[in-house]
């Protein structure tokens, strides 16, 4: 059951968190590494919130590999999260950022992909079965 969680729901209920309660901005520094050009890289909280959804995407891929009845309500829930992100950049001004804006799009990709990655399972599946004639 907790695989058919949809993970990067975990992304869009920090940023709300963020957003809602703390009102700490995106830009705060959390660390700096100086580089061998001479230049400071400054890591921020937005770059923090976008690293773990691209690494929750990843494991969204890794789910969507796996064939069964449950592979079908992962990619209707991660669907729901997708069009919920969707709904919340077009109409709550406090998420018409970039940074939302990415997250939604990560939500998209992890719809398509998984439907994809679903699709291209099943035909291979199928394909491995024994032929008639």
């Amino acid at each position: 059951m907790i695989l058919t969680f949809p993970f990067l729901l975990f992304s869009v209920v920090a940023y709300n968190v963020i957003v809602f309660t703390t009102g700490t901005p995106f830009e705060t520094v959390l660390f700096q590494i100086p580089m061998i050009s001479g230049a400071l890289w400054n890591f921020t909280l937005g770059d923090l919130l976008i690293a773990a959804t691209l690494f929750l995407l990843f494991v969204e891929i890794l789910k969507a590999t796996r064939t069964g009845g449950n592979s079908l309500v992962d990619h209707a829930l991660s669907t729901v999260v997708f069009i919920a992100c969707l709904i919340e950049f077009l109409v709550v001004p406090e998420a018409a950022t970039s940074l939302f804006f990415f997250i939604t799009l990560i939500t998209l990709i992890d719809v398509v992909a998984g439907f994809s990655v679903t699709i291209r399972a099943a035909r291979r599946d199928f394909a491995v079965g024994p032929q008639s004639y």
